[in-house]
């Protein structure tokens, strides 16, 4: 019969196994059944040795580690940013499931067991087959204790409506951002320095000078002089010395300004513009059919 194994014993890239193949790696996701309630986290996943399918989720509700994990079918499970989303789970049902053990497979029989306790009826018989030399033995279910035969687990890959243990489809639309990071630059560099430039400058002085001021009087009643004044062409003369200022021009220096040179930071806005593309999900129905959520679904609610 198939074996099922956890896929990080298969391969220690697993976590790289799920990007190579396009699948979404719910490893380190966190669970959450019906309601909302967290229940764990989910640490491997089993896939079976015949198909090379994704058929289990391990979800460690204890944080033990993987023995005592919960075995969850994967066809159960919505994946969303924040976690793994087991709808349809709920407590009870999870309480009477099987839980992992390293030493222990997970044989046709517990496998059909957990089965009918998510199908909600424990007296069904699953749709699973027996691989036996009897054909008319098949679909019966379950192997028979003590015949000899080997049950063969039928996941129904072949069987669309059944979900069970089918990958959940998970289609990502990207969408292009602007990031905008900034780097400082030399933007530029101001010089302060200074030089002497000349001007005419008039100012206005007042000096003062002596003049020599005459004043003649006339006499009117003549006054005999003694002596000769005309002998020997002698004659008198007086001598009067005149004063003045004048202007002595000098150059001093004097502050008149103080300049200080300091920088400070400013903020502008600039408005940086350019084209970015993203993902819009297509829908293409051909004959008569019917698509849930259709009218939500396919509107861009971002336009």
């Amino acid at each position: 019969m198939p074996h099922l194994h956890r896929l990080s014993d298969i391969s220690s890239r697993f976590s790289q196994d799920f990007q190579d193949t396009g699948i979404y790696n719910p490893i380190g996701s966190a669970a959450y059944i019906s309601g909302g309630q967290r229940i764990g986290t989910v640490r491997d996943v089993l896939v079976d040795d015949d198909q090379g399918k994704i058929r289990y989720l391990l979800v460690d509700d204890d944080g033990g580690g993987l023995e005592g994990a919960r075995i969850i079918p994967i066809g159960l499970a919505r994946i969303e940013d924040d976690g793994v989303h087991f709808d349809g789970l709920t407590a009870a049902q999870l309480s009477s499931m099987h839980r992992y053990s390293s030493d222990e497979d997970y044989t046709f029989d517990l496998q059909s067991s957990d089965e009918r306790v998510l199908r909600g009826d424990t007296g069904m018989t699953t749709s699973s087959t027996q691989t036996m030399t009897d054909t008319a033995a098949m679909g019966t279910g379950m192997a028979a204790a003590g015949t000899g035969t080997t049950g063969s687990y039928n996941y129904r890959d072949e069987d669309s409506s059944d979900r069970m243990f089918k990958t959940p489809g998970r289609l990502q639309l990207l969408e292009e951002r602007l990031s905008v990071n900034k780097e400082r630059y030399l933007a530029g560099q101001v010089e302060i320095g200074k030089h002497v430039e000349t001007r005419q400058e008039t100012v206005n002085v007042p000096l003062q000078r002596e003049e020599v001021v005459i004043e003649r009087h006339p006499v009117t009643e003549a006054r005999p002089v003694q002596g000769d004044v005309f002998a020997d062409g002698a004659s008198e003369t007086v001598r009067v010395e005149l004063e003045a200022e004048r202007a002595n021009v000098q150059k001093q220096a004097v502050v008149t300004e103080e300049v200080e040179v300091s920088k400070r930071t400013v903020t502008e806005q600039q408005t940086v513009t350019d084209t970015v593309g993203r993902e819009v999900l297509d829908v293409n129905e051909t004959g008569n059919v019917r698509v849930i959520g259709d009218d939500d679904d396919r509107r861009d609610s971002r336009s």
